[in-house]
């Protein structure tokens, strides 16, 4: 049974919506404080008071991953709200689509901000904080999608996640000497708001590609997250733990019989 997370801040960026609100509900229903980050802060709110409504701890904060002051003023603000950050969960990312013939500089740097730099100015605003804990956590949400799998029209996407984790390997070495653990969780193709747009049909077709036959749900995600937050996870570290139902498995859909 994982130690129960009761009494600790969890700081989730992106989660106003998908996975990150995904992260948020599931880290308040084991007892945590939860700070729940977003540009939008409305969406942020939302999400907040929804948590507290089920009986959880959770606050809204409007900040944005790729500006580092905006991420500083927010850790503070976070800190002084629930004293302290023990964990924090770099989810926040976007992913538009772009063909690499028609992608500009500035569609690439777009995404690479948000998705890389914005885990870096995340850790960055977070780290005073981190020490001071008694045992800090960082959770990265990264992708198979650039690690592992690639995806016509998310080039810069795949290079953002792929860049995340090397990051992460490299950040794990700066961080153990103050007992801070940084893993990386790798989600497949999981069911969120904008998906249910896209028609059972699509859905399903998706679903075809993987070996469990189902899309995975934020709570997947989340539960993954919650593990390498905890703290029987303390001697896990630099590490990646793919959530895809086995969809980098097969090499062909015949392969799955």
């Amino acid at each position: 049974m994982l130690t129960s997370c009761k009494g600790k801040t969890a700081l989730v960026t992106g989660a106003s919506k998908g996975i990150g609100k995904g992260i948020a509900r599931v880290f308040a229903a084991q007892g945590a404080n939860v700070a729940l980050v977003s540009r939008s802060l409305a969406g942020a709110e939302e999400a907040a008071a929804e948590i507290r409504e089920a009986g959880g701890s959770a606050l809204a904060f409007e900040g944005d991953v790729a500006d580092p002051a905006s991420m500083r003023r927010v850790a503070a603000d976070v800190a002084e709200a629930f004293s302290g950050i023990d964990i924090l969960c770099a989810n926040a990312g976007i992913f538009p689509s772009s063909t690499i013939e028609n992608m500009t500089g500035e569609d690439w740097d777009r995404v690479m901000n948000t998705n890389a730099r914005g885990t870096l100015f995340s850790l960055q605003a977070c780290l005073p904080y981190l020490r001071e804990a008694e045992y800090g956590r960082v959770v990265v949400i990264s992708s198979i999608t650039g690690p592992v799998t690639g995806y016509a029209g998310w080039s810069h996407y795949g290079a953002s996640k792929a860049a995340q984790l090397g990051f992460m390997r490299s950040a794990a070495l700066e961080l153990a000497p103050y007992g801070i653990t940084i893993n990386a969780v790798m989600p497949g193709n999981i069911r969120t708001e904008g998906l249910e747009g896209m028609g059972a049909e699509y859905i399903q077709a998706m679903a075809s590609s993987i070996p469990l036959k189902q899309l995975g749900e934020v709570e997947d995600i989340a539960y993954a997250a919650l593990f390498l937050a905890s703290k029987e996870a303390r001697f896990i570290t630099g590490q990646t733990i793919v959530v895809d139902g086995g969809q980098i498995l097969p090499e062909s859909l015949d392969a799955m019989g």
